[in-house]
């Protein structure tokens, strides 16, 4: 099957329009004196999975809103971009789309809106939200909303025709790298959900004394890093170069999620006969993805965006969250199966999903990510004790 983002997003669009929950638990926002534009950045990828559903809503909605303008750019690129334009006190992006990692940055420096006060205009989310998605919740600190979750990893893709045997525990895999030099890669965890994820599930599976606390806690992960770099050529800046060399054989074995497993096989990049491997005793570090809203956005603008959050919690355009497995599952709300999703998504998952990660996401723990604080603390560390060795 050939499927692109582009095609399955116009597929899905179509789909959006449809379906409500009761309206109880959705507020009604202000509707402005006329259309405005939106201007939305992503620094997660998330728009692979949400476009459409934005793309409904300015259909279903052209008195709202006008137009949404898409842009995109690295996560640790836009916290001093939208510092440098509050501080110009000209804010031109209105709601960004990210993950835990520029979701951190911007606390850390009091960029995104307090949505507490804007709280009767949001979905009563412990309500809407799957159980462990209103735990990613909690990391917004109220200066956002999740959109998309999925459990994500840490999880090991290679090749089976150069891996026959895959390793089973964090010291088979150092092993591995040590027997493969330069053939096992991860992007820089700052700016790549699956380097992120190796970095925050590490604790877990080497047993360091607090997997919560990267300064003090992490004695092993950083030991465990440091060695497993002496065998890893380069760090890429993001997460696509390295399933790039995967597909293309140049590396044998990455560090992967459930999304990056199924999504790049799924269009192509990486060979379909791909598998994946859990190390013995991991633990799931779950993922999501965030609205949330630059400090500085006008108030009719600020109404505009509570209804279009509202719009998209909504079952219906969940359900194309499923995408071509990008984020999977994917949807943050309860009770959204894949037979809601659009027919070409579900062909997609049936063709390329696995069927072990159902057992595997029932029967091992699942994580909610670093707070806010100490995920920043984690990527400074990891910037100056291993990525700073290969420059």
């Amino acid at each position: 099957m050939k499927i692109t983002r582009r095609t399955f997003v116009g597929t899905a669009a179509g789909v959006a329009v449809a379906g409500m929950l009761p309206t109880r638990l959705f507020a009604q926002a202000k509707k402005p004196a006329s259309p405005v534009t939106i201007t939305i950045a992503d620094v997660a990828g998330n728009l692979a999975l949400t476009q459409g559903m934005f793309e409904a809503y300015a259909s279903e909605k052209a008195d709202w809103v006008s137009s949404f303008a898409f842009t995109k750019a690295p996560a640790p690129e836009l916290p001093g971009k939208i510092k440098a334009q509050q501080a110009a006190g000209k804010v031109d992006i209105d709601l960004v789309l990210t993950g835990t990692d520029a979701l951190s940055a911007g606390l850390d420096q009091d960029l995104w809106i307090d949505l507490a006060a804007h709280k009767a205009e949001l979905p009563n989310l412990e309500s809407i939200l799957q159980p462990q998605a209103f735990k990613m919740q909690a990391l917004a600190k109220d200066h956002g909303v999740v959109v998309t979750y999925y459990p994500s990893g840490p999880l090991l893709e290679y090749m089976p025709d150069k891996v026959a045997t895959p390793p089973k525990t964090a010291q088979e895999l150092l092993d591995w790298t040590k027997q493969n030099k330069n053939k096992f890669l991860y992007a820089r965890p700052a700016n790549s959900g699956p380097g992120r994820t190796l970095l925050m599930g590490l604790p877990y599976l080497l047993g360091d004394s607090d997997p919560r606390d990267p300064v003090n806690g992490w004695s092993k992960t950083w030991d465990y890093l440091a060695a497993l770099g002496e065998n890893i050529e380069y760090y890429p800046t993001g997460t696509a170069v390295v399933f790039k060399e995967l597909g293309e054989g140049t590396r044998d074995m990455v560090a992967t999620t459930t999304g990056w497993d199924i999504n790049p096989r799924a269009l192509g990049i990486v060979p379909a006969e791909a598998k994946v491997q859990k190390l013995d005793g991991f633990h799931w570090v779950t993922d999501a993805h965030y609205a949330v809203i630059p400090k500085g956005v006008s108030d009719e603008k600020m109404a505009v965006l509570m209804d279009v959050i509202n719009y998209i919690l909504q079952p219906k355009q969940q359900a194309i969250a499923y995408d071509a497995g990008y984020f999977y599952p994917g949807p943050a709300v309860k009770d959204v199966t894949i037979d809601m999703a659009p027919q070409e998504s579900q062909d997609v998952i049936k063709e390329f999903g696995r069927e072990e990660y159902a057992d595997w996401i029932a029967n091992n723990p699942l994580e909610v990510p670093l707070e806010p604080k100490q995920l920043v603390d984690a990527f400074r560390i990891w910037d100056e004790k291993i990525g700073a060795k290969k420059g």
